[in-house]
This record gives structure tokens, C-alpha cells and sequence, in this order.
């Protein structure tokens, strides 16, 4: 290499050996620093070494000296401290979304924005095997198509299908078109906010598309689709089963505030009732999944009123109480 394109390059060579191999358990001398550009065919010396730490250090890259044992140069701060990749690689292992081999691939780059060191201690928590993941390659894929139907205003055409009992694909009738308008997370599974025309706005899971192709015709606009919130959506849509929406007033058990505060959110207003319960008044969607939802709690928590979401729901436990064999 030539001596002027080595001077050139030299700032970048050192800020990526500093930033895979060092930490502040692991700092690197001034002489493996020298040792490193000699094996880049660069000839560096202490005083230009030091400068050059200065300019990086006035670039943004927090370089520290560390007395005592061992001694040496490290990154200070990086982009993602160590417990919040720590984070993002459990948020990856837990997607049933992702296959096993998307989630090697995404834990590896998520490992590479950490010191060597630290991507050893991260590849080590990572399990995979008992975890429910998606057997697709294509998901990633889909996504993408799924964000330039968006980002381009256009409806998309894909099927759907439903696992059988014979754990094979069993696709629903006739192609699916709609317009995509958000893409949300839910019980670990990703899910596709869209308007159809037979549904209006409804939603679909991801890893139960294939075929999705980008359609020229712009997508359709309408007053839900305008006043369309994701996070009012997803706080009031219980899993795939769409119901009647309907304002209820609920009873929980004291004790149950947090489980209220986790599904409702904190501007729902929780009235006192007695000194062991409390009531709330909010529009839901009375669906089987949100009956299902209060059956969690056993008696700690029930409908109100109105008068057809108690009987909806009255006739949803007796159903359940008649398919269990006497």
C-alpha cells in the first residue's frame, strides 16, 4: 500500500480495531495499536498515534486511557450499551416471527455492534432450540414488499392460509387484495393493518401470507382509513378476532389494576368500588378473544353492562362449561 493512501486510511483502521476489540475490561496498548497499522502496511509512531486519538476523539468516538491493570485505550460509549443488545437479541429469539435462520443472521450483526468480547458473551446466551419459530425464509421478504406498498400508496395482492390439523397449509379460497396502512406487533406475532373492500380496515398475520405482489392501483382511502391510529388499533383489537364495537363498563378484583393499566393503558380511568374492586368504562371490540381474555382472571373480573355484552359473554362461558366432560 501506498504511504499516502495508508495516512489516509489510518484513522479508519484504528477506529475499527478500537471499536471490535477493546471495551473497558479489555483496553489495547499503544504498541498494539502500532502493532495493528504495521500489519495495514501504515508505519505510525507514538506522537502521531496520540494525535490521531485526539482526532478521533473530536470525530465522536469516546476513546479513554485506562491506568493500572491492564492498561490501555477503549471505547468509552458505543451506539447500544451492552444490556440493551442484550435486550434486542431476546426481542429477536422470542419472534415467532423470524426463522431460526434469520435470527442467527440478525443476532450476529446486532453482536458485531459490540466489542469481540462482548458479541462472545452475547453469542453464548443465544438458544434457539424449544423456541417456536417460523419455518418461512420468505417473511423478511414479504416485509419489504409490504413497506414499498406503503411508501408507494399501493394496494397489494397475496393469499392467506390456516394450518391444518395435518400441520400443512391449507390456503383460503380466491386472492386477497387490500391496502396496506401499518405493519404492528402483537403476542409475538406480526400482523398487517389493511382495508379490504369486504372487511374495511382489518388485519392479517404476516407469516400467513405468501404470494404478496406490489399492484399498480393506489390504495383506497376512507374515513376509517383517515382516522386510522395504530396505537388506539392495536390497543383495542384482541388478536385476529374482529367483533362489534361497543362501550362496556368492567369490574376487576383490586389486585388487577396493573393487568388493566397493561392492556388499557394509563388515561383509562379506574373508579374505586368498595374496597376490594374497581370499575372502568372503555369502547372494546366484544370478541370470543376478548371473553377469553376476562376468563383469565376466573371471578376477579366480569361485565357490567351492557345488558347484551353480559349475555354474549354469560352464553361464551357456558359453552365452554358444556364441552368439558362430565
Amino acid at each position: 500500500m501506498a504511504k499516502t493512501e495508508g495516512q489516509k486510511l489510518k484513522l479508519l483502521y484504528l477506529k475499527d480495531y478500537l471499536c471490535k476489540n477493546t471495551d473497558e475490561a479489555h483496553p489495547a496498548s499503544a504498541q498494539a495499536l502500532l502493532e495493528h497499522l504495521e500489519s495495514m502496511g501504515i508505519r505510525g509512531e507514538r506522537k502521531s498515534l496520540y494525535s490521531d486519538l485526539a482526532a478521533l476523539n473530536l470525530y465522536g468516538l469516546e476513546v479513554e486511557y485506562r491506568r493500572g491493570k491492564p492498561e490501555g485505550y477503549f471505547v468509552k460509549k458505543r451506539d447500544f450499551e451492552l444490556s440493551e443488545l442484550k435486550f434486542l437479541v431476546d426481542a429477536v429469539l422470542s419472534s415467532r416471527f423470524l426463522s431460526p435462520k434469520h435470527s442467527g443472521e440478525l443476532i450476529r450483526k446486532l453482536a458485531a455492534l459490540s466489542s469481540m468480547h462482548e458479541a462472545a458473551l452475547l453469542r453464548r446466551e443465544i438458544v434457539l432450540a424449544g423456541r417456536v419459530k417460523s419455518e418461512s425464509e420468505e417473511n423478511i421478504a414479504t416485509v419489504d414488499v409490504l413497506h414499498d406498498a406503503m411508501a408507494q400508496d399501493k394496494k397489494i395482492r397475496f393469499r392467506y392460509f390456516d394450518w391444518g390439523v395435518d400441520l400443512k397449509k391449507h390456503f383460503r379460497k380466491g386472492v386477497y387484495e387490500a391496502s396496506p396502512y401499518a405493519l404492528l406487533w402483537d403476542d409475538e406475532n406480526y400482523y398487517l393493518v389493511a382495508h379490504s373492500q369486504r372487511h374495511g380496515l382489518t388485519h392479517y398475520r404476516v407469516d400467513k401470507m405468501e404470494e404478496v405482489f406490489l399492484m399498480q392501483e393506489p390504495r383506497t382511502v376512507t374515513e376509517e382509513t383517515k382516522a386510522f391510529d395504530p396505537s388506539i388499533y392495536s390497543r383495542e383489537m384482541f388478536g385476529m378476532f374482529r367483533g362489534e364495537r361497543t362501550t362496556v363498563k368492567l369490574r376487576f378484583e383490586t389486585p388487577l389494576a396493573g393487568v388493566v393499566v397493561d392492556r388499557f393503558g394509563k388515561d383509562v380511568l379506574m373508579v374505586p368500588d368498595g374496597e376490594e374492586h374497581f370499575t372502568l368504562q372503555t369502547k372494546i371490540n366484544l370478541s370470543p378473544n376478548f371473553f377469553a381474555w376476562l376468563c383469565r382472571f376466573g371471578g376477579r373480573a366480569t361485565i357490567i353492562y351492557p345488558r347484551e355484552a353480559v349475555d354474549q359473554f354469560r352464553s361464551y362461558c357456558q359453552k365452554i362449561l358444556s364441552a368439558i366432560p362430565e
